[in-house]
């Protein structure tokens, strides 16, 4: 393939993902490779390698001679996906509290990502807050110094992103909500309470399920 069909296809690639994630292609939209080649101004190959990628990550199902299906997001690939994401981040908190806390600089990405929260609550910017939602989750899973637990956060990016995208548009209070719980579970973390950001992740993810 040349560096040329290489780059169409992550554009293809990046592109129909981030619609994907972001809800603007719902579950069940059929997808043609000539339609988003089409819209993207690339051949057919890019965006098929960009759908075989796509479909590697579930985010589609191909279809013979058709082109492919958005999947939707079932209750038991939520409970799947919320239930690793607890696993990862309780871990993830275990060894900041065992390593003795958070250090002066995480400390104050924490406090600029709060920050950057509360505006967004207050701009009611569902899409902007699901971008900062995930960036404080990655940012208490950096605070663990563990390389594999960010490479399994990684790995959920994009199944993770679409429940936080389908979660806040669901009723505008979620922002505020999901803010609320972030400050305490930030407040937990340097404070080193184990038991009280266990209970406060727990009820957090609890929200989304409940929800969705």
């Amino acid at each position: 393939m040349s560096s040329s069909t290489l780059v169409a296809a992550d554009h293809a690639y990046t592109s129909t993902k981030a619609r994907i994630v972001s809800g603007e292609l719902a579950g069940g939209t059929l997808l043609s490779e000539a339609q988003v080649g089409a819209e993207l101004g690339v051949s057919r190959t890019p965006v098929h390698e960009a759908f075989l990628r796509l479909a590697d990550e579930q985010l589609l199902e191909l279809i013979p001679r058709r082109g492919a299906v958005v999947r939707p997001i079932t209750p038991t690939e939520a409970a799947d996906v919320l239930a690793m994401r607890r696993g990862i981040e309780n871990a993830s908190a275990e060894q900041v509290f065992t390593r003795g806390g958070v250090d002066a600089d995480l400390r104050q990405r924490l406090a600029a990502s709060l920050e950057r929260q509360q505006t967004l609550v207050g701009s009611g910017d569902a899409g902007a807050f699901a971008e900062a939602d995930d960036e404080f989750h990655a940012l208490m899973i950096e605070a663990s110094a563990n390389p594999i637990a960010r490479h399994f956060y990684a790995q959920l990016s994009g199944r993770q992103q679409r429940l936080r995208n389908v979660w806040l548009r669901i009723d505008p209070d979620n922002l505020a909500a999901a803010h609320a719980d972030h400050e305490q579970l930030a407040a937990h973390l340097i404070g080193g309470d184990r038991s009280a950001f266990t209970s406060v992740l727990a009820a957090h993810f609890d929200k989304y399920q409940g929800a969705l």
